[in-house]
């Protein structure tokens, strides 16, 4: 048994690629921020494919997005998807989420929650460039929180107490002009959270201009939580990897 007690087997989270990840939990699932760009934008470059296509997935339960910058939200695939699999986005960007292609769309402000069959989720608080929001899966007694986008702030700490998340998804690199957290920050989000199984997320785009880039990275966040005497345990997923509970 491993250190956070009895797990449900049938929980599974598959990296897709950048911070589009799959979570499979109580029979329902759950894509968050859906991106299958090949190219990346003209700022940012996409060095590996996305795991699976859009059509692969368009037969998921329900879609997660934290905010609307390119990397996050995909025309193509909203279009594609059912009209029946309810989209949730931040309520400030609802609107904009419908605009580009999402046609059931539900907009939740921080600390909203809604159930959908036996998953409930939980809109809680980021701070990011734009409107954006992250979300806490609940299934099952477990509970993974998946930031998306977002700075260290001072919400991390209540959501570690409120939620207790078993699993973090969250972003541990950043470039030239942050715009997630880096290593450093990561760290201390890990401290305020407690989780017990972090897996680092945002690592699918690089700035084209390698001045832009810096040489954060998922080892160096392995590391720095070693330093700190973090014990959480560091899953680095690549696309198409998947991590599931060890018995």
């Amino acid at each position: 048994m491993n250190a956070v007690g009895v797990w449900d087997l049938h929980m599974k989270i598959t990296m897709i690629g950048h911070s589009t990840v799959l979570v499979e939990i109580a029979g329902q699932r759950i894509l968050t921020d859906p991106y299958f760009g090949l190219h990346g934008n003209p700022a940012y470059a996409r060095p590996r494919p996305p795991a699976r296509s859009r059509e692969e997935l368009s037969n998921v339960d329900l879609v997660l997005v934290s905010h609307n910058h390119f990397d996050h939200i995909d025309r193509r695939f909203l279009r594609v998807l059912p009209q029946s699999v309810p989209v949730l986005a931040p309520s400030a960007t609802a609107l904009m989420t419908r605009f580009k292609g999402g046609r059931n769309v539900i907009g939740l402000k921080p600390w909203e929650r809604r159930s959908f069959a036996a998953v409930s989720i939980t809109a809680v608080p980021a701070r990011h460039v734009t409107f954006t929001v992250g979300y806490v899966i609940e299934a099952d007694g477990k509970r993974i929180y998946f930031a998306g986008d977002t700075y260290l702030a001072g919400f991390l700490e209540r959501i570690g107490r409120e939620f207790r998340p078993d699993v973090a998804l969250i972003p541990v690199t950043t470039f030239r002009i942050p715009m997630t957290m880096g290593e450093k920050q990561a760290v201390e989000a890990v401290r305020c959270l407690g989780p017990h199984i972090v897996i680092p997320i945002h690592l699918g785009i690089i700035p084209r201009l390698p001045l832009m880039r810096t040489g954060h990275s998922p080892e160096g966040f392995r590391e720095r939580m070693r330093q700190a005497g973090l014990n959480a345990e560091i899953v680095i997923l690549q696309e198409g990897e998947s991590w599931m509970p060890q018995t």
